[in-house]
């Protein structure tokens, strides 16, 4: 069950403020500061009142098991359980409210999925924290606990029975977890920009898929330095070929602001107003194959500035006319 608040426009956006309550620790780059930032940043460009919010709910663990082990759902659980910890070799710490964050963080997908598909919206973003790209399967990575954007493509096939999903990421850092999980699968179109080479280490051009999956992952290694006109051109002609081939019923978008000049973790050379442009031409696609259905949700970005700029303009280019 969700909440949402009605207002004169047609996009959404998921928050809630038990977001924040998920605590890496002092120093950790992925810190809660970057929603409170987002937040007020919206408010103030007079953008927050424009949209529609969506109060999502901690996502039954039904669903997170249809990409997550049980033993893994189990060790995230059981880690914050204790109050707190690390998940992994050292960038992937949790605090006691984290499981319930993450739990909170895959039904901000699931609940702005329901508003896209049940019409009460166009399109959302998702601001949400803990973000999920670099989750497998069976662990956590990369500041990420459950995958949040697979979890969201399995709920929009098996609750809505729509056969085809494309996932647009543009993070600065590869995916890992997203590709993993649907390697095999002809179902799911996942689509990625990122710098390379760079962490996680995958990404690579000769990464296609496997089995049926095969020609179902495409991958564009980026070089550090390279910006607007490299992504834009990519995203006009690769991306469009192969979503208008591919066909999807619903976009999902991995939106990491970290390709931003001004983000301290990489060497991408974003603009603002390049995330603005990258997002007209996803939404269009999206208004021209699967009716608008689009969601978009939160992974990277750590300049709090940047982050909290791009996200307005991202934002600002879906709340335009549909």
């Amino acid at each position: 069950m969700i909440t949402i608040h009605a207002s004169d426009t047609m996009t959404g956006l998921v928050y809630h403020p038990d977001y924040l309550k998920h605590d890496p620790g002092p120093g950790h780059p992925e810190r809660p500061e970057r929603l409170t930032a987002i937040r007020d940043h919206l408010e103030k460009q007079a953008l927050l009142k424009k949209l529609v919010l969506i109060n999502p709910e901690p996502a039954a663990l039904e669903w997170v098991e249809r990409v997550h082990t049980t033993a893994h759902i189990h060790f995230v659980r059981d880690v914050a359980g204790r109050g707190g910890g690390l998940l992994d070799f050292g960038d992937t710490p949790v605090s006691r409210e984290s499981y319930r964050a993450g739990l909170l963080a895959v039904g901000g997908v699931i609940g702005a999925i329901d508003a896209v598909l049940g019409g009460k919206v166009h399109n959302v973003f998702c601001a949400l924290r803990p973000p999920g790209h670099h989750a497998e399967r069976d662990r956590a990575m990369g500041f990420c606990l459950f995958n949040n954007i697979a979890i969201g493509a399995r709920y929009v096939q098996q609750h809505y029975g729509l056969k085809k999903v494309f996932i647009v990421d543009w993070d600065l850092h590869h995916g890992n977890g997203t590709q993993h999980i649907f390697y095999q699968d002809p179902t799911v179109f996942y689509f990625s920009l990122h710098q390379f080479p760079y962490y996680p280490g995958t990404g690579a051009a000769s990464e296609t898929g496997k089995g049926e999956g095969e020609g179902f992952t495409f991958n564009v290694p980026m070089l550090a330095g390279q910006g607007d006109e490299e992504y834009l051109g990519i995203l006009r002609k690769d991306f469009r070929q192969l979503v208008e081939k591919f066909k999807p019923d619903f976009i999902l978008i991995s939106a990491g602001f970290d390709a931003h000049r001004d983000d301290p973790l990489g060497g991408i050379n974003l603009s603002t107003n390049g995330f603005r442009e990258i997002t007209r031409i996803v939404k269009e696609a999206a208004g021209q194959l699967c009716q608008g259905r689009l969601v978009s949700t939160l992974e990277g970005g750590y300049n709090l500035t940047a982050l909290a700029e791009s996200v307005a303009a991202h934002v600002g280019e879906l709340h335009q006319t549909v």
